[in-house]
């Protein structure tokens, strides 16, 4: 059975709202490509369920204030490991 965009981006939208996961985990999750996730919980969710929209955009919104920390702690363990070596 082949699931339908609409049907996908409502899987992705509660994905991402209950763990607040980032597009790059969900589409890791959902094997599909990052644009695909982006396009689907923007485009086609906005269209088929606002509410869920909403609620993913607020998350999205989060992950995307919060990315140079993440950025910043990713680069600090790099070249924590490199040092060890």
């Amino acid at each position: 059975m082949k699931i339908t965009s609409r049907d996908r981006a409502v899987m992705l939208g509660e994905y991402i709202v209950e763990t607040g996961a980032t597009v790059r985990k969900a589409a890791k999750v959902f094997n599909v490509s990052k644009s695909t996730v982006h396009k689907d919980v923007t485009d086609r969710l906005k269209h088929s369920v606002p509410s869920l929209y909403n609620e993913v955009r607020i998350v999205l919104q989060k992950n995307k204030d919060e990315r140079h920390i993440r950025g910043g702690i990713a680069t600090k363990q790099k070249y924590l490991l490199g040092k060890k070596q």
